[in-house]
């Protein structure tokens, strides 16, 4: 009983440093004598209390994390946080349930972008922050964050930072120290982001906006101050600003640090993960561009362009952004931009999906087994990047990837179950679950997921959960193993 006490006991303490992030929606609010400043403040108590009550009423059973306990640690803090993060939307919308408001935080927090909100441009400014915020927030996770300062509380940070990065090579290290990895990763996000939020101001955004939209940029999340998102806007060069930041965020943040360690480009362009990142989003962009162009939902080639590369990039890389209602373009092209989200973005990027390095490697096993079809006897690896690829890491993905497809399926039929349509579920779960944001049909860029019964939002926020965390690390505590 005492291990989860122990982790118990750490997630007071996070909620306690969880109550000071809402600071910053709160100065939002003082400097705009908005309505939710009140809000925000009660807020801050609530959470700050009950973090102190928790930490004190488990103070005996604090302890170093042990191997088991980053898992429970990560999938206990990404449940709890949007409860309380939900606190100050009830208080500011009259009406919002718990529900979509758990929804909203929850989609915030795991960079999803799906919103159940409309009336965007008539909230308070402060609570519009605290949604994109809390995507920036999310982006690199709110567990690497603390783990760069628990050391500072007397707690090690090794297992949470294993249990909530994404990809399936979690034990290389940048830096001796795993608090050290974890500060360096943030000063590289950091360091984009007020390049980010520059560049949105110079190409004509105000300056909150600037700062929603970097926010939601550099998570990869999508939330926009504007219920027409970019359209609001429907500005080239604004548009160019996002397309250039959300590629930088889709590669792995490790690859900038190690970039920046050796003051050169080298590591950025040399790694296979990256270059297949950005190859898959070029060839799309030039299949669904002229698809329709000739399709004619665009006049010209040059129109179609700059709208196909747009969406490409923002639904490829899991942001969710939306200028145009592309469920009007051609099944095809929508449908190829969703499943580009399914896999394109890095491991260690701020997006969400399968990544990158997993299909590269399917893909790769995939060859393995036709060679060995053929030559029964021959010894042929499969091999990334010059390194022979582990058994146990190519059982990893395969394990993932089954782990994957029953999630999918079992979260669509739970949709379909509840009346839902097809298209609609099956996109909305694809959505939720890589973290894209806006799907098809009811769910669609146009619409939003504020239609969706109470049933049905839950189901997708546990799509939201178990794809932010990579799955595995959720369902391991479902595992007899684990609680031996």
């Amino acid at each position: 009983m005492s291990a989860p006490l122990a982790v118990v006991a750490l997630v007071g303490r996070m909620l306690v440093l969880f109550a000071l992030l809402m600071a910053v929606p709160l100065a939002f609010a003082l400097s705009a004598h908005d309505p939710a400043e009140g809000a925000f403040l009660a807020g801050i108590g609530v959470t700050a209390a009950a973090g102190i009550a928790i930490s004190l009423a488990t103070r005996r059973f604090r302890r170093e994390l042990q191997a088991r306990d980053g898992f429970l640690l990560v999938t206990l803090t990404w449940v709890v946080m949007p409860a309380f993060a939900a606190l100050p939307l009830m208080l500011a919308i009259p009406g919002l349930s718990f529900t979509d408001a758990y929804f909203e935080t929850m989609s915030g927090l795991t960079t999803t972008g799906a919103s159940v909100l409309t009336g965007l441009d008539a909230l308070p400014l402060s609570v519009n922050v605290w949604r994109c915020f809390l995507v920036l927030v999310g982006g690199l996770g709110i567990i690497v964050l603390a783990v760069a300062i628990l050391p500072l509380l007397g707690v090690g940070g090794a297992q949470l930072f294993k249990a909530e990065s994404a990809g399936p090579m979690k034990d290389a290290k940048l830096t001796p120290r795993i608090a050290e990895t974890a500060r360096g990763l943030w000063g590289v996000y950091f360091f984009i982001a007020l390049l980010c939020f520059l560049a949105y101001r110079w190409a004509g955004m105000s300056w909150p906006d600037a700062f929603m939209h970097m926010c939601a940029t550099m998570g990869l999340g999508g939330f926009s101050s504007h219920d027409a998102s970019f359209g609001h806007w429907n500005s080239a060069t604004i548009e160019a600003v996002a397309v250039v930041f959300m590629m930088l965020a889709g590669v792995s943040m490790a690859l900038y640090f190690s970039a920046w360690r050796e003051r050169s480009p080298r590591p950025l362009l040399r790694n296979v993960e990256a270059r297949a990142f950005v190859g898959a989003i070029l060839a799309a962009i030039a299949v669904v561009s002229v698809y329709i162009w000739a399709y004619g939902t665009y006049r010209s080639y040059p129109e179609a362009l700059r709208h196909t590369v747009f969406h490409v990039v923002s639904i490829g890389t899991t942001t969710g952004f939306a200028a145009q209602d592309y469920a009007l373009w051609p099944m095809f092209a929508s449908l190829t931009m969703l499943l580009l989200g399914c896999f394109a973005t890095c491991a260690g990027s701020t997006g969400g999906g399968i990544k990158m390095v997993r299909m590269l490697l399917l893909l790769k096993q995939a060859q393995h087994e036709l060679v060995r079809i053929v030559h029964p006897s021959a010894v042929n690896p499969v091999v990334m990047g010059g390194q022979v690829v582990s058994a146990r890491i190519m059982q990893s993905v395969i394990a993932f990837m089954m782990m994957y497809g029953a999630a999918m399926s079992v979260l669509t039929m739970l949709l379909l179950f509840s009346g839902l349509d097809v298209v609609s579920a099956f996109t909305a779960v694809i959505a939720c679950v890589n973290n894209i944001g806006p799907g098809l049909g009811d769910v669609g860029p146009s619409v939003n997921y504020g239609t969706l019964t109470d049933f049905q939002t839950w189901v997708l926020a546990a799509g939201m959960l178990l794809g932010r965390l990579e799955l595995l690390s959720v369902l391991v505590l479902f595992t007899r193993q684990f609680w031996d």
